[in-house]
């Protein structure tokens, strides 16, 4: 039995290599294992359901495709398309993860997360997300014309992009008292999450026991995901893009 785990995709129309890579990877890697879960920035951007691009279509058609095979497909919302509704989820053969949820992973309780929440040093960002995550808001951006999102969508990026080049690089990792905080609060000791675009696996304390905190990496220059087997230790894998 195996679980595999990928995050911060950041699928768009000017990466195509970015999903050609992801289709090979569900054909080869995916298909016809027990689980598949995507924490999060699966999209670079996702501003409805009702848009449905040929890129959504596709990799809508290609998650169902991997779902019919048997593999359960799970989806997390992440910072860039936490819009992401159960219409697109219907269409994919996936189900919608909370953010934070917690599995038992072949006898392990793991705390899944996409990982923003953690990066608690960033106070401004974690207003913005708090905003961003209100469902009223979402409700009203949503009843928006369409070309309104896209035009929202593309002025959000730039102020993202331009906010984060003045940020240390500190405030944008994770806080090490938050994610102790929430693993205790959980009662885990194994995190996995992405977000950050740090892969690698953290060993640390929490509950008085040694703990371990695994993440995921972004697919930019590297296919990166978490193979899971049944009585063995995670693996974090990567390979060229």
């Amino acid at each position: 039995m195996t679980t595999l785990f990928i995050s911060d995709l950041h699928l768009e129309e000017s990466r195509p290599d970015i999903t050609e890579a992801f289709l090979v990877f569900l054909d080869e890697k995916a298909s016809g294992k027990e689980q598949l879960f995507i924490l999060g920035d699966f999209f670079e951007a996702w501003i409805g359901d009702d848009e449905r691009t040929p890129l959504q279509e596709q990799v809508a058609t290609a998650l169902r495709t991997v779902s019919e095979s048997g593999t359960e497909v799970f989806l997390m919302h992440g910072n860039r398309d936490f819009l992401i509704g159960e219409d697109f989820c219907n269409r994919a053969g996936a189900t919608l993860l909370d953010d934070p949820t917690v599995v038992d992973l072949y006898g392990t309780p793991t705390l899944l997360m996409h990982g923003d929440s953690l990066c608690t040093a960033d106070v401004e960002y974690q207003k913005f997300r708090a905003n961003m995550r209100n469902p009223q808001w979402q409700q009203m951006i949503l009843q928006r014309p369409l070309k309104d999102r896209q035009q929202m969508a593309r002025q959000l990026r730039e102020i993202s992009m331009a906010k984060n080049q003045g940020k240390e690089e500190f405030i944008m990792d994770v806080t090490p008292e938050e994610v102790v905080k929430e693993m205790e609060t959980h009662g885990v000791q194994r995190l996995i999450h992405g977000h950050t675009h740090r892969p690698a696996v953290h060993e640390l304390m929490a509950s008085g026991e040694r703990a371990k905190r695994i993440v995921l990496g972004d697919w930019d220059k590297n296919v990166w995901w978490l193979e899971v087997r049944s009585g063995e230790e995670p693996v974090l894998q990567k390979q060229p893009l």
